[in-house]
């Protein structure tokens, strides 16, 4: 397996599809229909907030995103919304998508999503991945690496204790569950 920092461009639109299998259940409501959010993914994702997993044939395994305060793995802004889906319907994803959003901290490293491909699920890819975003942490001159994980992925949660990871505070969404399909998101911290 090969790790890399940033995403090549011949990746971009697997990036895209990945990106959305993993999060495209707690997104669908508010980035679908599914062409319109990888439309969207596609032309937002910045692949220097990206680490990527190959196999030796260059096949993407999977890829962990992070934000600094210059960007997203995913992010965009009202302007790229507007492009994608038109006026109104971009002021009320905007809207929407602004209840998920977190800020960036200076004193940790933030992840911004892990997704592995589905025949790549439990072959250490996460793992992989994980440990690049830690030399990634400290290369930048951070201790600490933080991330969100939301109730209904507890595998992830599981994978990110497993490498350390403590919880340090969950925030319950009300019901805003009803749009984003999870009801809870917990703040993880692991230092580097």
């Amino acid at each position: 397996m090969k790790i890399t920092v940033g995403i090549p461009q011949k990746d971009r639109e697997e990036a895209a599809a990945l990106y959305w299998e993993a999060f495209g259940e707690k997104l669908g409501f508010t980035m679908g229909p599914k062409y319109l959010a990888l439309m969207f993914v596609r032309s937002v994702l910045r692949p220097d907030h990206g680490i990527c997993a190959h196999d030796d044939d260059g096949k993407l395994l999977g890829i962990a995103g992070f934000k600094t305060s210059v960007g997203a793995l995913v992010g965009g802004n009202f302007t790229d919304l507007r492009k994608t889906y038109g006026w109104t319907s971009a002021a009320i994803r905007a809207c929407l998508l602004s209840l998920l959003e977190r800020d960036v901290e200076n004193e940790r490293f933030l992840m911004d999503g892990l997704f592995v491909a589905p025949e790549a699920r439990g072959l250490g890819v996460g793992t992989a991945l994980l440990d690049a975003i830690f030399e990634e942490a400290k290369r930048r001159g951070y201790t600490q690496v933080r991330l969100d994980v939301v109730d209904t992925n507890p595998r992830a949660k599981a994978l990110y204790r497993d490498v350390g990871f403590k919880e340090v505070n969950t925030v319950k969404i009300g019901l805003l569950k009803h749009i984003f399909g999870f009801s809870a998101s917990t703040t993880m911290v692991r230092d580097v």
